[in-house]
């Protein structure tokens, strides 16, 4: 492999680890929201509560898994981050456009549930991505 795609790869890994932070944090985020919603305003967070402030995370964790994601497929050709993925995507966007009209208990499954599986998607994919791109020496056992 040379220096060019090294750096590619770092930067790959690098996106999908920022990826899998994002998601586990929006999971945490929305499993806790409804326990901790009246600390927010004591502490000065009352911003977690707003939905432009989490719809605004959701998008910004689709794109990163996305584009993280496909590129990760590109390289190594296996499908599992995805099918982790796909439903982890439709969780979260029906979770912050559907369900947070009828009640924070459904939106909060849905959205925690989502993040999980996108988080699980992004370590699979830095996974595989690490045994497609690693190199066997003799100090291996195949």
């Amino acid at each position: 492999m040379d220096s060019e795609q090294v750096q590619k790869s770092r930067g790959w890994y690098i996106a999908d680890r920022i990826g899998a932070m994002a998601s586990f944090l929006c999971a945490v985020h929305c499993a806790a929201l409804p326990f901790v919603l009246a600390l927010l305003p004591i502490l000065g967070l009352e911003f977690l509560a707003d939905h432009r402030f989490e719809r605004g995370f959701v998008f910004f964790a689709c794109v990163l898994a996305l584009v993280s994601l496909i590129s990760g497929y590109r390289r190594h050709h296996r499908p599992l981050p995805l099918f982790f993925a796909l439903p982890g995507l439709t969780l979260l966007v029906l979770g912050v456009t559907y369900a947070e009209r009828y009640s924070i208990g459904l939106h909060s499954v849905l959205v925690t549930c989502g993040g999980l599986l996108l988080a699980s998607a992004h370590f699979i994919n830095l996974r595989t991505d690490r045994q497609h791109t690693h190199v066997h020496g003799p100090h291996c056992a195949h």
